[in-house]
């Protein structure tokens, strides 16, 4: 399973969580970073990514457009990096798990 991290969270998740999600990038690196919400949308389905975001627009495209792409929704607000990359690792089977479910587009995440 790979992740795409959205704008609003930091490029190094990518490399401290490599181990346990392989292939993910975050969209500074992959240079995709200037894309509206709809263009990354489209990126992130058509390149099998899930994203991972703190924002609420991908969980209305979501509602409009259903999936893929699966979304990780950190409803945390402000966080640290190191306390999101915690949460992250806390929740990777809860994550792998929603990554097989045909049947769940969003998973939620709020500690």
């Amino acid at each position: 399973m790979r992740l795409l991290f959205d704008n609003n969270l930091s490029p190094n998740l990518v490399k401290k969580l490599r181990r346990q999600f392989p292939g993910s990038a975050h969209v500074f690196t992959l240079n995709i970073h200037t894309l509206s919400d709809e263009d990354l949308w489209e990126y992130a389905r058509s390149n099998g990514f899930v994203v991972v975001t703190k924002d609420f627009d991908f969980v209305e495209l979501q509602f409009l457009r259903g999936y893929p792409p699966k979304i990780v929704w950190l409803t945390m607000g402000n966080a640290s990096t190191i306390r999101i990359l915690e949460i992250l690792r806390q929740n990777t089977k809860n994550i792998r798990i929603f990554g097989r479910n045909q049947h769940s587009g969003c998973l939620v995440i709020n500690q």
